[in-house]
């Protein structure tokens, strides 16, 4: 089996995908050679400047402005705006030649099948044997744009489907073609999965593939469902978000966002394209989205769809939503239901899921006619787009953000009962579902040992989801490998002499709980165990201290109970950096201020690459108090090289927690000094995070880890830094930049971190800044501005600029 090592890839086409894809494996460190057509005229610009179509930059104008819109656009598509030098642009008439020393080709151009195989024509003049050639179409089936090519072509050619924007969803769908070398599929599944960071689903060669076939079909029935119920726009989109594991954007917003000549475009191709599909009838479009395509009301794109935003009288910006009866605009109003309010208190999915299914009300009959239709058909579809059920549910789950996928989602309310409902309801489920439960089988996925397992038809048997061993999941080992329990944690065996230490309150937030948490699991790893990781499975890995809690405490003037609470916090992290048992942290997702500080103090960071971290505390007028402050100032002084100019290291770390600044990636919080280079890794892919901090715990543990001592040797600047901090913190005063509060939580700020007034620079220890920065942040709860930033954020989200 030939050796593949992707060094080189070439893109074709850089429009919104391409240079999407581009900057995606920039990002991974693969060098990218990105093309598109030469432009047919000159632009008046390029005209007042006397230059010819002949010249070089007219001949890359198409592909440099695509790939210049992408860096700039935000979200970004890089985790670093440096990583876009990896990307060479040229196009297809001088540099088509050049891919012959690629190790993949994808083809990225407009979704036409003549196209695309005109595209693959010149392509097989230039490619090298053996090299991979892919497409990321959306739907044109791949035996038909790898027809009439060599064989060796064929064997190494297949779909390779990303989602957009393709550094964020995770999926990547993998079509093989007719005549594809299985050992391409192999590599193709692995290196998404490892090296991209994508669930790889394996899909067969049908209309739209998985995601898109059962997406669209979900939404286009929920079109045909809302005509008859008269359900709002705005009552779908609290219906479909996140109080059924959904986006936020649900449905309607969604549609928007994507553009809904896109989803029309989808749906008319499969509308033609399966025939046979027993709900081909569904992908007809409804009255009132025929009309709105008519009128071009795509979403964002034209500034109209299923919302609009208009300027009030006041000038404000309000947004309207769609009367889909009479297709004109009107305020938006708050949408209610009675089921929904009885699940307010129900912050699990799984258990909150349960209880919208039977409700009594017009909710309740939504949830049953849409999940029960959706179950109908995705049996339906089986063998046709899969073989299996998890590939669906997966599918869904990483290309449409479904936490939960529809096989899932079945077996939660009760496979049996719910084919009974199906049934009555009209919805009646595929043949193999009742053979499966003629075997005495009663859900698509059944827990052994820690393990999934799922429902095989061809066999009838439950069988091992393949790739487990690259991951390890909290779910299924929670039920019997969880060795301490208690209101804000579990700690959980997960194998190999190892324990997770993982949160569960609300945002993962840190409190006496988590405190408590994080303490037994030390203590237990270190009588029993190799190592720890703390992390988990939630949606972000810690939003922080609970402020909640912080406040109500000053609001009752229990400093004594905050001082208390503050210096257990910092115990907790120096127990995190200090114990006799090596803890890595996996931090991923939003990663702030408490959450920052822990990661920190780890031995290891093993960080998924999308983590939003940072030091936020200044923004509801504190500073870090549990050990970040001191953290930050520890790193100032061993980061301060002979030569440096000592001034701009510390000016640099004190804005960094003086601004708030959040990374937007693991590489930015790398630079943000946050990541250490030479200790801290990245995991690109979000599921295999706790297996690959586990894997570091044993490393550090093999490798003969004994306990560190704590610091006293922490050059601080004292009066010298003082001064410098003082002085700047005055100056954007009086310019207006910051209010007097600001100023006062920096001067704070900057006391600790320069080790308070001393006479000149000294050496102390961590205990010294540890007592002075508890003292700083004990002063500032008592400041009624303060106080009422953190009531903003409490019941707002907003921070209060006071």
């Amino acid at each position: 089996m030939q050796k593949r090592t992707i060094r080189k890839i070439a893109i074709l086409g850089s429009g919104i995908m391409g240079s999407r894809i581009a900057c995606h494996f920039a990002n991974i460190g693969v060098d990218v050679m990105l093309l598109d057509i030469l432009p047919r005229e000159l632009t008046a610009d390029e005209t007042a400047k006397g230059l010819t179509i002949d010249h070089p930059s007219v001949r890359n104008r198409i592909v440099n402005d695509a790939l210049q819109a992408t860096v700039k656009a935000n979200p970004s598509a890089l985790y670093r705006k440096s990583t876009a030098a990896k990307i060479k642009t040229g196009n297809f008439t001088d540099n088509l030649k050049d891919i012959s020393d690629c190790d993949w080709v994808m083809e990225v151009v407009v979704e036409n099948a003549e196209i695309k195989r005109k595209v693959f024509e010149q392509v097989e003049q230039f490619r090298k044997p053996g090299s991979l050639i892919t497409s990321n179409t959306s739907g044109i089936p791949i035996h038909i744009m790898s027809a009439g090519r060599s064989e060796d072509f064929r064997k190494n050619f297949c779909g390779t489907h990303f989602f957009n924007p393709p550094r964020y969803l995770r999926l990547l769908e993998i079509i093989p073609g007719p005549d594809t070398d299985p050992s391409v599929i192999d590599f193709l599944m692995h290196y998404g999965d490892l090296h991209l960071g994508k669930t790889t689903v394996l899909c067969k060669d049908t209309p739209a593939f998985i995601a898109n076939r059962i997406g669209v079909f979900s939404i286009l029935s929920l079109f045909h469902q809302v005509e008859k119920s008269g359900l709002t726009v705005e009552e779908v989109d609290k219906l479909t978000g996140p109080v059924i594991g959904r986006p936020k954007s649900a449905t309607f917003r969604t549609c928007d966002v994507v553009g809904l000549d896109t989803l029309v475009h989808v749906a008319n191709g499969l509308k033609a394209g399966v025939p046979n599909d027993s709900k081909n009838a569904m992908f007809e479009l409804p009255s009132y989205i025929s009309k709105m395509v008519e009128q071009k009301w795509f979403g964002d794109k034209t500034k109209q769809g299923f919302y609009k935003k208009v300027k009030n009288e006041k000038g404000k910006s309000d947004i309207l939503a769609l009367d889909l009866k009479t297709l004109e605009y009107r305020p938006q109003v708050k949408a209610k239901f009675e089921t929904l309010e009885s699940t307010k208190t129900i912050d699990d999915l799984r258990q909150r899921l349960k209880v919208l299914i039977i409700g009594k009300d017009k909710a309740g009959d939504f949830y049953r006619e849409s999940f029960y239709g959706l179950f109908q058909y995705v049996s339906e579809r089986i063998p046709e787009i899969a073989d299996e059920v998890f590939r669906i549910d997966a599918a869904l789950e990483a290309g449409f953000g479904w936490e939960i996928g529809p096989y899932e989602t079945w077996d939660l309310f009760d496979v049996p009962s719910t084919v009974k409902a199906m049934e009555a309801a009209g919805f009646k489920p595929a043949a193999w579902v009742y053979q499966m439960l003629e075997k005495g089988i009663n859900s698509f996925y059944s827990i052994e040992n820690g393990k999934k397992l799922y429902y095989d038809i061809t066999s009838g048997k439950y069988q091992l989801i393949p790739g487990q061993e690259n991951y390890v999941v909290l779910h299924p080992l929670r039920g019997t490998k969880t060795v301490w329990t208690n209101g804000g944690c579990n700690v959980i065996d997960i194998g190999d002499d190892v324990l997770c230490c993982e949160f569960n309150t609300k945002m993962n937030t840190m409190g006496s709980d988590v405190v408590m948490g994080v303490n037994k699991a030390i203590e237990l790893a270190e009588k029993n165990y190799k190592g720890l990781v703390i992390g988990n499975d939630g949606a972000n890995f810690s939003a922080g201290a609970n402020l909640a809690m912080v406040f109500m405490m000053a609001i009752e003037q229990e400093y004594d109970e905050i001082d208390m609470a503050i210096r257990m916090f910092q115990q907790m992290n120096m127990r995190v950096r200090y114990s006799s048992i090596p803890v890595v942290v996996a931090p991923f997702g939003l990663t702030l201020g408490g959450g920052c500080e822990m990661t920190l103090h780890a031995d290891k960071v093993q960080a998924h690459a999308e983590l939003y971290t940072g030091l936020v505390e200044f923004g509801v007028g504190l500073i870090p108090g549990g050990g970040g402050t001191k953290e930050f100032a520890l790193r100032f002084a061993d980061g301060t090289k002979d030569g440096d100019i000592e001034t701009n290291t510390l000016r640099e770390k004190f804005l960094t927690i003086g601004q708030a600044k959040v990374s937007t990636s693991a590489a930015e919080a790398f630079d943000m000094g946050i990541l250490k280079l030479g200790r801290d890794e990245i995991s690109l892919n979000r599921s295999r995070l706790i297996a690959d901090a586990k894997r570091a715990a044993i490393e550090m543990a093999d490798a003969g880890y004994t306990q560190p001592i704590q610091r006293k040797d922490i050059k601080v600047l004292g009066k010298s830094g003082l001064g410098l901090i003082w002085v700047g913190a005055n100056s954007m005063l009086s310019g207006h930049y910051i209010s007097e509060h600001d100023q006062l939580i920096s001067q704070k700020l900057g006391y600790v971190m320069c080790g308070g007034d001393l006479s000149a620079p000294s050496l102390v220890s961590e205990q010294y800044l540890l007592d002075l920065e508890r003292e700083a942040f004990l002063s500032l709860t008592g400041e009624k501005k303060t106080l009422e930033r953190i009531q903003s954020i409490l019941t707002t989200g907003k921070p209060l600029r006071n």
